[in-house]
């Protein structure tokens, strides 16, 4: 059975959890409505990917 050899230190052990760290998502920005998606995704408010309309979008009022 594998067993260390030496106490892993406190910075050791807490740069390798670091790795594990859930970064925050990284939203675009659309320039023409600056309406904020997720990267390579399909606009949802306006339905538009790339500059062309991919998704038809009714308007609820």
């Amino acid at each position: 059975m594998a067993v260390p050899k030496r106490k892993v230190s406190k910075m050791k052990q807490r740069s390798r959890r670091a790795a594990n760290r859930r970064d925050a998502l990284q939203l675009r920005v659309d320039k023409k409505t600056g309406n904020r998606h997720l990267g390579h995704c399909v606009d949802p408010k306006t339905g538009l990917y790339r500059g062309r309309q991919v998704l038809s979008v009714s308007v609820k009022g």
